[in-house]
């Protein structure tokens, strides 16, 4: 069949070009220690930041939750899926946010689209490297986006300067593949002088920064955030993605988001172990700041051994190595010292600018720090 033909084309030109992905045989990819092909790495490449995946507390509220309610929702939150954990839930959220309102989601993608549901009749004016999510819920919006420059303030208000229209603005706190910071207080004040909404995501933030809390409570700027975006899949250890923000905000996004409509609520036993998760950071505030220190350290060593981490300031590392097959050697290299990192290439960044991508978690030991530092001193002089 010619279609199928042109589709295996494709993946073969894809091969050509080092940018071609399978699903690797990984047992249990959460963890610290993963196998992959029979062999034991240490995990660099998860975004399990505070190792909750497997933490007894979150575990047993999972499995409590399905011997109380089953094992799944049978429907859509709007028909009769909803429950008294998504309530509690809700409940625990808007307080970790200090928001009226909250409303969970079945994953932070699911969240993203369904954040953008409300920029129908705006200008829509988004940072270069917001998460796809975003991108496509602005797609699925039907509205018109402006990207501005990463980080670029300058260029974000010379963009939005004829604009008559509301105007939206979106951003991340901590950019996923770069691991750099939003200036959010800068960006606060651009938003009293023209008037425009916030929406920031908040999944890479949330668990580590400001006392888990995310990065507008580290700043203090919680209240000037209209719309906050979060997930239970990182550093939570669970799943799910949730919107806070003002009750009528919320109340229109019930009423328009097609990812909340359209699609069978979480199981019971995700939700338990999202408040028990949520319950945990609150009460375990210096995880975040301690796994934050110890980020400082490696990548303040990888930086004497010459490596570019461009303008990382959290748990996400970069190694810039621009080149994809440099950047899949170095993968390897890696891993047969025994440490996996995530080898990023285009799409998912810039063309040129594939690099490794380090995921640090906050269970490493003395040990293990040492294990990476010794096995990127060996890639320094190899690469």
């Amino acid at each position: 069949m010619d279609f199928v033909k042109n589709l295996e084309l494709k993946i073969i030109n894809l091969k050509s070009e080092f940018g071609y992905r399978f699903i690797k045989p990984v047992f249990n990819g959460s963890e610290k220690y993963i196998i992959i092909n029979g062999k034991k790495l240490l995990n660099l490449a998860s975004n399990n930041y505070l190792g909750l995946t497997t933490n007894k507390i979150i575990k047993d509220a999972a499995i409590e939750g399905i011997k109380r309610y089953g094992t799944g929702a049978s429907s859509s939150r709007l028909i009769v899926g909803n429950s008294i954990l998504y309530d509690e839930l809700e409940r625990e959220i808007s307080d970790f946010k200090c928001k009226d309102r909250s409303l969970v989601l079945n994953s932070g993608y699911c969240a993203n689209l369904a954040a953008l549901s409300i920029t129908k009749d705006c200008d829509v004016f988004m940072d270069k490297l917001c998460h796809a999510s975003l991108i496509d819920g602005a797609i699925l919006a039907g509205k018109k986006f402006y990207r501005f420059r990463h980080n670029d303030l300058e260029h974000l208000e010379k963009m939005m300067k004829d604009s008559v229209n509301p105007k939206v603005v979106i951003t991340e706190s901590v950019f996923s593949m770069d691991g750099d910071l939003c200036d959010l207080v800068n960006l606060v004040m651009l938003s009293k002088k023209y008037d425009f909404f916030i929406i920031l995501d908040e999944a890479h933030a949330t668990g580590i920064f400001g006392s888990g809390r995310g990065l507008a409570h580290e700043y203090s700027l919680s209240h000037d955030i209209h719309l906050s975006v979060g997930t239970f899949s990182k550093a939570l250890g669970s799943l799910g993605g949730y919107l806070s923000g003002d009750s009528v905000v919320i109340d229109y996004i019930t009423n328009f988001a097609r990812s909340l409509i359209y699609t069978t609520a979480l199981p019971p036993s995700v939700l338990s172990a999202n408040i028990a998760a949520l319950k945990f950071v609150k009460e375990n505030p210096s995880y975040g700041s301690s796994l934050l220190k110890m980020s400082d350290e490696i990548r303040n060593y990888l930086k004497s051994l010459g490596f570019d981490t461009l303008n990382s300031s959290s748990q996400i590392i970069p190694v810039l190595l621009k080149d994809k097959e440099r950047t899949l050697k170095a993968q390897e290299i890696l891993s047969n010292m025994g440490v996996y990192v995530a080898a990023i290439r285009e799409p998912t960044v810039p063309k040129n600018s594939a690099r490794l991508r380090i995921s640090l978690r906050s269970d490493l030991n003395f040990d293990e720090i040492e294990l990476i530092k010794q096995s990127f001193f060996a890639l320094a002089g190899q690469i």
